[in-house]
């Protein structure tokens, strides 16, 4: 801009001389050349100083580019270490809420103990297990759970019939037997699968004191269960009703005790499915 100002001044006052014609004389012609002259090497003195104004600008520009960009590069690496912060945090976060507890209830009947696998029990490379005992220790081994066996004050009867006959009666008066394991820490799991046998179209009536005795809320509840033909009955709305507050997974797994001893595979699938 500077330029173009004083090109037009320098224009003005060549037009000027012109202009004066023989009015002029040499002196003032004289004059008039000196002025254009100096205006001259004000100009190359202008764009000497223009020059460098525009070189320094670049060098500014330069270091200021330089300065952007180690900038950005220092904010990318705090963004991305706060990134890495951020997700050990959830992954921690994730590891610490997906403590899981695998309760069951199992009581093998002990009459014609003859190493074979029976309506409650199972016999696994030679050991006679429970047959809720054994989908639980599946089920644990797969997700990676603990173990927590509910276990009663009372005996019962090891022959089928007695047991039959018993739970029957424990379940015509709303029973709640008392319970000789109790769970210390349940503040440390966030999910528990419950497992119990189908007596006579419903849960044992430990489980009843088992579902009195905490309270699952914000918890996951996962039932899985041994039926002779009536699978889960209407146990899983009865856990409900007692865990208003927990999430009950409606779709449990259930497997005739007839075929417990077969059930690894598609428990193990299960289980998996669930995202564990």
């Amino acid at each position: 801009m500077k330029k173009k100002i004083l090109f037009i001044t320098v224009l003005a006052m060549m037009s000027g001389v012109t202009a004066c014609g023989n009015d002029t004389d040499n002196s003032s012609v004289s004059e008039s050349s000196v002025s254009a002259e100096v205006t001259t090497e004000e100009v190359a003195e202008l764009q000497t100083t223009e020059t460098e104004e525009i070189s320094v600008t670049d060098t500014v520009t330069e270091e200021t580019k330089a300065d952007a960009s180690e900038n950005i590069e220092k904010d990318v690496t705090e963004i991305i270490e706060a990134v890495a912060e951020e997700t050990e945090i959830s992954t921690e976060i994730e590891e610490s809420s997906g403590n899981i507890l695998v309760c069951y209830f199992s009581f093998p009947e002990t009459d014609s103990t003859d190493a074979s696998s029976g309506a409650s029990r199972v016999v696994i490379d030679s050991e006679m297990k429970g047959a809720m005992q054994y989908m639980a220790e599946i089920i644990a081994d797969t997700c990676g759970g603990d173990l927590f066996r509910i276990e009663t004050v009372q005996q019962y009867p090891g022959e089928h019939e007695p047991l039959v006959d018993l739970a029957a009666d424990e379940k015509a008066e709303s029973a709640r037997p008392e319970l000789s394991t109790h769970i210390e820490n349940l503040d440390d799991y966030d999910t528990i699968f419950i497992g119990y046998p189908n007596w006579w179209a419903d849960m044992p009536m430990p489980l009843y004191t088992f579902l009195e005795e905490y309270d699952f809320s914000g918890k996951t509840v996962i039932p899985f269960n041994s039926h002779g033909g009536s699978r889960f009955s209407n146990t899983i709305e009865t856990i409900v009703s007692y865990e208003p507050n927990a999430t009950v997974v409606k779709d449990g797994f259930t497997v005739s005790r007839e075929d417990v001893a077969d059930v690894a595979d598609d428990l193990s699938e299960w289980v998996h499915g669930l995202g564990f």
